[in-house]
């Protein structure tokens, strides 16, 4: 039996709790960690766990036995958290984003090899079917060379969203929109897409005042083959649509799943490619679905992983590529230049310092709120099946 911890029991705790739940003949929530200890308790309560309470993980590590521990603190408590638990030997799954920049990364790493720990991120959308067939589709070359590859996150909140203590600051939140909400998103395009050589990035904050942080982002990327690609995030964008489109040398394909195949006419004008387009769709259909799809698909993996039966699917190298690509846009945004990849201790916004040093602030906040009594969050688009 797996012994778990959970390190924070804010909103987005309640989704690994219930997923824990699901293979509780696996494994076992021992432990919650909250600054506050009467929302832990309350959260023990509401989940029904016979669960014993700390308000720090020092006191946890000092108390407690347990294997592994989801980190659900805000992001900038993640690097720190995560660094003491693994050297302690302990199993992390750490919320998005992994850390607020590259060296809390590799530092992160660094201390998982150390202690000879499993350190996953959370990157639910790769556990959902749609993105699971699409990249088996892109995996197969049927649609061609990509030449353009796009994601648009698009995302609404309200003022009210930024009032809450630790949000809408560099020093606390590490970003805005790219970095909290696009994540997930960004994650997936560089799981299909890989890493840019290049990119250009605009960041702007459009309607949030109570945020030093930008709520809009876009940046266009090169790739080393010649193809292009393009990335906007925002939470400006009402009805929250997102999606990732791909566009071949023979055909487009995308999340919602779509698939439009085109060949020309003698004059170069488009017409359509139905049979190319039959066999994609086939091959769509024909894939599986993920059995356990999200949150619970990757703590079922990390869970599997921690026993020895299944590989790891999202390990720390994998987190460290998606905030590689947010800092390269940070970086290209509020300098004005474009940034070439990779990224390393040289760059300006590899370090917290340099980030807090550098980014734009384009508000002062000023509204600060403990604890929200609504604690109802949205996790993203329906993409389909």
């Amino acid at each position: 039996m797996i012994k778990i911890a959970i390190v924070g029991t804010g909103a987005i705790s309640d989704t690994h709790l219930r997923a824990y739940g699901k293979f509780r003949g696996h494994c076992q929530v021992v432990a919650l960690v909250d600054l506050y200890p009467d929302k832990a308790r309350a959260k023990a309560a509401e989940h029904g766990l016979p669960a014993t309470v700390y308000p720090n993980y020092q006191e946890l590590l000092a108390k407690e036995h347990f294997d592994a521990a989801s980190v659900c603190l805000p992001p900038f408590g993640h690097a720190e958290a995560a660094q003491t638990l693994l050297r302690a030997r302990k199993h992390v799954l750490v919320e998005k984003p992994m850390a607020t920049c590259l060296e809390e990364c590799d530092a992160m790493l660094a201390a998982a090899e150390a202690g000879g720990s499993l350190l996953s991120v959370v990157a639910q959308s790769r556990f959902k079917t749609p993105m699971m067939k699409l990249k088996a589709i892109l995996d197969s070359g049927r649609i061609g060379r990509i030449l353009h590859a796009q994601v648009d996150s698009f995302w609404w909140r309200g003022g009210r969203y930024y009032d809450l203590w630790w949000r809408g600051t560099w020093e606390k939140e590490g970003g805005g929109c790219t970095m909290n909400h696009a994540v997930h998103h960004i994650d997936i395009f560089q799981w299909l897409r890989g890493l840019p050589s290049s990119l250009q990035a605009v960041t702007l904050n459009l309607g949030h005042e109570n945020s030093e942080v930008e709520d809009f982002s876009t940046a266009i990327l090169t790739y080393a083959d010649g193809s292009v690609g393009q990335i906007t995030a925002s939470l400006v964008h009402h009805g929250e649509s997102q999606q990732l489109i791909f566009q071949g040398e023979h055909a487009r394909v995308s999340v919602p799943w779509q698939v439009l195949a085109t060949d020309q006419r003698d004059n170069g004008f488009p017409q359509d490619n139905p049979a190319l387009a039959a066999q994609l769709q086939a091959d769509y259909d024909r894939l599986p679905a993920v059995t356990e799809e999200g949150h619970d698909g990757q703590i079922q993996n990390f869970l599997e992983a921690i026993a020895g039966r299944q590989e790891l699917l999202v390990d720390g190298h994998e987190g460290r590529k998606t905030i590689e690509l947010i800092t390269a846009i940070y970086q290209s945004g509020h300098l004005g230049r474009a940034v070439t990849l990779p990224l390393g201790p040289r760059d300006p916004f590899y370090t917290r310092e340099g980030i807090l040093q550098r980014a734009r602030r384009y508000h002062q906040k000023t509204r600060n709120v403990e604890n929200f009594n609504d604690n109802t969050i949205t996790l993203g688009g329906n993409y389909g099946r």
